[in-house]
């Protein structure tokens, strides 16, 4: 009898280990899949930052660049005026007498921040795109832990197929590879 509680007690205990290990198993799928979802969810949110932000930095920068040609055309303009004007009736500019040799001593181009913008868009758009890159490098160690993990030789043969299907890493898309052409 006592043989009988031994063969019991060892086929309980096998039962227990395997569960304990298909509960592992199960466990780390799950944690490993809610990873993936949320890298990929981090490249999306990187692709959205970049949507929002582009665009707005762009219209920052022209606006800025259009007004500081309004600014140095009207400064081009009257110091125009003012050099090609023969009397002192013809230094009037926008209804002021203008005492040239005043003027002409002390007066400056406005400062130029257009290509200041410029540059800093383009730290930006690097700096997304640099965003976005680290996020999909990201998102592919995620699923090859995750597609690892499910395709182990035990694990594979605990884990549902349907619920732990494997997972594909971020695909360049067609032609990328190609260098594009950059036209000024």
């Amino acid at each position: 009898m006592k043989k009988s509680y031994l063969i019991i007690g060892a086929i309980l205990g096998l039962v227990v280990i395997i569960f304990f290990m298909y509960r592992s198993t199960y466990n780390t799928a799950i944690n490993l899949q809610e990873n993936v979802d949320e890298k990929w969810g981090n490249v999306g949110a990187n692709y959205q930052r970049r949507a929002d932000l582009v665009p707005q930095l762009v219209a920052t920068v022209k606006g800025a660049a259009e007004n500081e040609r309004g600014i140095l055309t009207a400064v081009t303009e009257a110091r125009a005026g003012i050099v090609n004007a023969k009397t002192p009736e013809d230094m009037d500019i926008m209804g002021k007498k203008i005492n040239t040799a005043i003027n002409l001593a002390f007066e400056a181009y406005p400062q130029i921040r257009s290509t200041q913008n410029f540059s800093d868009l383009q730290a930006q758009l690097e700096g997304t795109e640099n965003r976005i890159a680290v996020s999909r490098k990201e998102y592919n160690e995620a699923v090859k832990a995750f597609n690892s993990h499910i395709r182990g030789f035990f694990n594979s043969m605990f884990l549902n197929k349907d619920t732990f299907s494997k997972k594909e890493p971020f695909k360049e898309s067609a032609g990328s590879e190609v260098a594009p052409k950059v036209e000024f």
